[in-house]
């Protein structure tokens, strides 16, 4: 049986609950990323922010991103499954409830994320999607 800790990406990028959204931002267009996962300040997670809800929550509202801070505008109902959850149980959870991402809690520490692009290189690896997740990005 394939384990999460066997697909999912390790140290997965963070900001605090409480940084401006231009952080996040910031973040995401450097390491070429979609999201990062919001941390309380007790390391616990708070939510994720992606690219779409900075540009639908802030840039298409008009609204600052320097002076509105990440917790504001993430995403607080946050599904997650652990690193000894069968990758079955992901590919549930991510495909029942639309979900394209997923973090990895142990104990109740952030140790990874699962992401949709992660399971289709694991698992079908000739499909359309993980050619997409496969490929080096085109900005």
């Amino acid at each position: 049986m394939q384990t999460i800790h066997q697909v999912m990406t390790t140290d997965p990028l963070t900001v605090d609950e409480g940084a401006p959204v231009s952080e996040a931002a910031r973040l995401m267009r450097e390491a070429d990323i979609g999201d990062v996962v919001v941390i309380r300040p007790d390391g616990s997670v708070c939510g994720i922010v992606t690219d779409r809800d900075l540009a639908l929550n802030v840039v298409a509202e008009g609204k600052d991103p320097t002076s509105m801070v990440v917790r504001d505008v993430c995403n607080h109902a946050v599904e997650s499954v652990e690193s000894s959850d069968p990758v079955g149980k992901a590919v549930k959870m991510m495909s029942g409830r639309a979900i394209r991402r997923l973090p990895v809690i142990d104990d109740g520490r952030l140790v990874g994320i699962v992401s949709l692009g992660d399971l289709a290189m694991e698992r079908e690896r000739g499909s359309a999607l993980a050619s997409i997740s496969d490929a080096p990005p085109n900005t």
